[in-house]
């Protein structure tokens, strides 16, 4: 973080003496209900929408006081003085804008949204550079006083701006780095949007390490996160550190506009013969880096596991029987397979892993030797997932299989019940799964501050190869040829769908492998795996060749 002086957007009450034009004093109790200044009194409080007129006033009179410095009467004018004053007055103050000029835009077709433009200056220690950017404001009726307000927003100040966040102009707690992929091209959030958070992180991290030179910035600070902070304008240029990653810049370009086709999806991919990171992208509303530290269920990609298991105990094979049934009962709870899959009583494993039948995998789960922990064994054991020790040069979750009784020992077969994954681990489980060698996934060289990657022990030559041949069968002949179409090399996958309490629409999960890559993603209410998920793994894949 910064060094400059800290200020957050919080609530609080505190009296704002200077009154709007023709709208009488603020006061205390309007700050409390959101209600904005009292009316003069014996005025009738009005109702309903802002008309046009006091759209324009309100906005008017907003952003008039906020361009001339004037953060108590700014505001005033909006339904959370307290918040509004806090981050305005910072916004002179620790961000050290200066010369501010606000051009309204043209009103919403709503009637009620005002966009504009800001046009502004940032100086700090002699260094001085132009700041421009757009937003908007929205006027709504005050609650309990009928004023028209600014529905107030950190964003109507800065569109990067979130509950929480203020802006600081200083100079950078650690140096900039020059993030490089693994041939030396440049990755900036700008090409590669998803990554800024990523980048944010490394360089917090490692930029000191890195061998560059704090510079002077203006920056969004997440204090209530605590998130690293997101530069926003360079005002003084460091020298920055060459931080070099396991990314491949062509597979995380194509990571990146396959996620773009898809609301709250993410996608990772790896290198399986190293367990090097070559792609991490995410497009979700909340900016959460859900591939790395996602913890949701899997769905049916978990019976890579619920296979590797069944293979290692001895309790079938991939061309010895799983028969699956319409529904199988599990100590009095029923399971069912996806709508229109036909019964198949003769079965083998390998049918029932490309079909993804769950009344097959839960008909072996209670057979000698299994029992409550062994999917718990086999997960942490083989596949190196469930440890916490997972150091991947970044913040990330490295999957939960708990051991459980009851109902949820069948559910965490199938990818429901207790298990928790994102897409960095499941891509790691089809890592492992093809090669039968678990290599812990990460993103920067552990050479550069020395920690340790986790080990496993990985699965016998015969497990793996059974779990890559009926892989490639789902990706040929299963679930998942629709999505692998047209791939060549050697391919194989694995679809999910996960039910989420209270979603009418389950989450897409999707993991693949082509030669020397394998991915996973995640669309979450994205429908059956091959729907969302799966076009983005082949997309990955595609440029992975």
């Amino acid at each position: 973080m910064g060094r400059g002086v800290k200020a957050a957007v919080m609530g609080g009450v505190f009296a704002v003496m200077v009154g709007g034009a023709g709208y009488g004093a603020y006061n205390v109790v309007s700050a409390l209900d959101g209600g904005g200044a009292s009316g003069a009194a014996g005025a009738s409080t009005k109702s309903g929408p802002p008309s046009g007129d006091e759209v324009k006033e309100t906005a008017d009179a907003f952003l008039t006081a906020w361009e001339k410095g004037d953060a108590t009467t700014a505001a005033s004018y909006t339904n959370n003085a307290a918040a509004a004053g806090t981050l305005l007055t910072a916004y002179g103050e620790d961000a050290h804008i200066t010369g501010v000029e606000i051009t309204p835009g043209e009103v919403s077709v709503s009637g009620m949204t005002v966009p504009f433009t800001v046009k502004a200056k940032v100086s700090h220690d002699g260094a001085s550079k132009p700041l421009t950017y757009r937003s908007e404001l929205t006027v709504v009726r005050g609650q309990t006083t009928g004023r028209a307000l600014v529905d107030w927003d950190p964003a109507v100040v800065h569109p990067q701006l979130k509950d929480g966040d203020t802006l600081v102009t200083a100079e950078s707690a650690t140096p900039q780095i020059q993030a490089v992929d693994r041939e030396g091209t440049v990755l900036t959030r700008e090409k590669y949007p998803s990554l800024g958070p990523v980048l944010a992180t490394l360089r917090e991290k490692y930029g000191d390490a890195a061998g560059g030179t704090p510079g002077v910035e203006l920056a969004v600070r997440h204090t209530a996160t605590q998130a690293p902070d997101t530069p926003l304008l360079t005002l003084t240029e460091g020298r920055p550190g060459k931080l070099r990653t396991t990314l491949s810049a062509r597979v995380q370009a194509a990571a990146e506009r396959a996620v773009a086709r898809y609301d709250e999806s993410s996608v990772v991919a790896v290198k399986p013969s190293t367990g090097e990171v070559l792609a991490v992208a995410n497009n979700r509303a909340d900016g959460f880096n859900a591939a790395f530290q996602g913890r949701v269920a899997p769905g049916s990609t978990m019976k890579i596991i619920t296979a590797a298991m069944l293979i290692d105990n001895g309790v079938t094979s991939m061309n010895e029987p799983a028969p699956c049934p319409d529904t199988a009962m599990w100590q009095s709870q029923t399971f069912k397979n996806l709508t229109g899959m036909k019964a198949n009583m003769s079965a083998t494993l390998a049918n029932t892993f490309m079909r993804s039948c769950n009344t097959g995998f839960i008909k072996l789960i209670d057979e000698d030797p299994l029992s409550d922990s062994s999917l718990t064994q086999e997960a942490q054991e083989r596949f190196g997932l469930g440890r916490d020790d997972w150091q991947t040069g970044i913040v990330s979750f490295d999957g939960s299989v708990p051991a459980v009784s009851g109902p949820d020992r069948a559910a965490n077969a199938i990818g429901q019940g207790q298990v928790q994954m994102n897409p960095l681990n499941m891509a790691s489980v089809t890592a492992t799964a093809i090669t039968g060698e678990f290599h812990q996934p990460y993103l920067v060289s552990p050479e550069l501050d020395d920690r340790r990657l986790a080990t496993a022990e990985g699965l016998p030559r015969s497990t793996s190869d059974q779990l890559r041949q009926m892989m490639r069968l789902t990706a040929t002949q299963g679930t998942a040829a629709p999505a692998m179409s047209g791939l060549g090399g050697d391919i194989g996958a694995k679809t999910g769908s996960a039910e989420v309490d209270g979603h009418a629409t389950s989450d897409s999960w999707f993991t693949g492998f082509r030669d020397d890559v394998a991915a996973a993603a995640m669309v979450q209410g994205g429908g059956h795996g091959g729907d969302a998920a799966g076009p983005i793994v082949a997309d990955v894949l595609r440029a992975g060749g």
